[in-house]
């Protein structure tokens, strides 16, 4: 089963399951409970935190929940805050989690000493729900934007030409 964000980041062949993580694992979970999908496929964008480029597509199993306040020790968290289906992590481009768009340079630089590549707002919470479900789940990622002060307006000017890349990528597949 194919599932995407919504709103804005729709597709014809995926089902809309809500924007962040809250209305992700609520919706996914009503979802799964309803139609007991076999196998779940992320599609959405992602932004990245400096060494993957604008139009990249990645596909991923493997999410973390890391709020940019990790890195300044301004928070801590008792959750183990990544998720994995992947064989070998250590291949994975991890796709980061957070309510929030990091627009801080200096915090991608962060991201990337640990492996995080880019973020994408849903994608830890539709891992953590297939985990509870124990249904397989990967995802594919097309880049829109970096991390940094113009993420908000290189996402709106890269929007459509990613949605349509996006979508050419998974029917091709």
């Amino acid at each position: 089963m194919f599932i995407c964000a919504g709103e804005s980041e729709q597709f014809e062949f995926a089902i809309p399951v809500g924007i962040g993580m809250t209305d992700v694992a609520i919706n996914l979970t009503k979802l799964c409970l309803s139609e007991k999908p076999n196998f779940l496929f992320f599609v959405g964008t992602a932004g990245s935190y400096g060494d993957k480029k604008i139009f990249d597509i990645v596909e991923s199993k493997t999410a973390s929940n890391i709020e940019n306040s990790f890195f300044n020790a301004g928070a801590y968290t008792p959750i183990d805050n990544m998720v994995s289906t992947a064989e070998d992590v250590s291949r994975e481009t991890i796709v980061n989690s957070s309510n929030y768009i990091t627009t801080d340079e200096d915090m991608s630089k962060a991201y990337l000493a640990k492996n995080i590549h880019v973020e994408n707002m849903e994608y830890y919470a539709v891992l953590k729900v297939a985990q509870a479900f124990r249904i397989p789940v990967a995802g594919a990622f097309i880049v829109t934007n970096y991390c940094n002060a113009a993420a908000h307006k290189d996402f709106m000017d890269n929007h459509k030409e990613a949605m349509a890349r996006l979508t050419a990528y998974i029917k091709n597949k």
